[in-house]
């Protein structure tokens, strides 16, 4: 079978060395094996992307040498599918509005003496979950803000046991309860990453998912969501992860030095490949857990 990888970044920020690596391990599998090397662009939050970070995206791949194949999917343009999926999800009776509040939230679970933890912290205690169905639609009607949550019990009552692969054909138990009941949508956001990401996976064949070993639990909730909306499920290869010299890994919020800042400090592309090809990193840089 013809690999098909891609390569999903978010135009809220410069990409950084932690990106060119990303990209790298998604652009050489597809390759390697006569497949395709797919973009991405992960753009559903308008707080915070940014046309120039957008542009930044094709510059930077281009200097690399990791251009992809055809036009990128663009996840602003698929709200109708993340729509529709949430309604299927809400229809099927696994999908439900919470108006819970963050800090009411945080409330709850500070008042629980044994508040559950999951892989993204404290678990969300169902609150609205509890609500009938009348009064849930109600306070909708009357505009009320809510977000949109996954019956995870539910889910997983309608599944079963699940397994999802890995890039070497390893058979892995999926495990999402311990994320209780995941956010599907808020009103600022018509899909949550695990919605979106799971149906742009489907809808561009993708066979191989590349991404960092941070993501690695997300992956039992992509699982789930694929067998509930009767969705192919690739291989998924979490890769290694590149920090700065004092071990923190490389994030835009920490203003990791930018691809761009290396092509302006004149490093030779072609090099830089080559190193991260053989596992050596520019100085200053290193692997990291994550």
């Amino acid at each position: 079978m013809s690999v098909v990888s891609r390569f999903a970044p978010s135009p809220t920020g410069p990409l950084h060395l932690g990106h060119a690596w990303s990209a790298l391990v998604a652009h050489d599998a597809a390759r390697t094996a006569g497949g395709q090397f797919l973009l991405r662009i992960d753009d559903i939050d308008p707080g915070r992307v940014r046309s120039a970070f957008r542009d930044a995206i094709d510059v930077d791949l281009a200097w690399l040498g990791l251009e992809p194949d055809g036009e990128p999917l663009v996840q602003s343009l698929r709200f109708p599918a993340y729509r529709a999926a949430l309604e299927r999800l809400a229809g099927d009776g696994l999908a439900y509005p919470c108006f819970c509040t963050r800090a009411e939230i945080a409330a709850e679970i500070a008042a629980s003496a044994s508040a559950p933890h999951g892989p993204d912290g404290p678990v969300y205690p169902g609150t609205c979950r509890r609500l009938s169905a009348n009064e849930a639609a109600a306070r909708i009607v009357a505009g009320e803000a809510h977000a949109w949550r996954l019956d995870m019990a539910g889910a997983l009552g309608r599944t079963g046991p699940l397994v999802w692969y890995d890039e070497t054909g390893r058979a892995i138990a999926a495990d999402p309860a311990p994320f209780g009941d995941i956010v599907l949508a808020r009103r600022d956001a018509p899909a949550s990453y695990h919605l979106a990401s799971t149906l742009d996976d489907a809808a561009t064949g993708v066979t191989l998912a590349v991404r960092g070993s941070d993501l690695f639990a997300a992956t039992h909730i992509h699982r789930l969501l694929q067998a509930l909306l009767d969705l192919p499920s690739p291989a998924y290869l979490h890769h290694q992860l590149i920090g700065d010299a004092d071990g923190r890994r490389l994030a835009k919020r920490h203003d990791a030095a930018s691809i761009a800042s290396l092509r302006a400090a004149g490093v030779d592309p072609n090099t830089l490949i080559t190193d991260l090809r053989i596992g050596r990193l520019p100085l200053g840089y290193r692997w990291v857990a994550p």
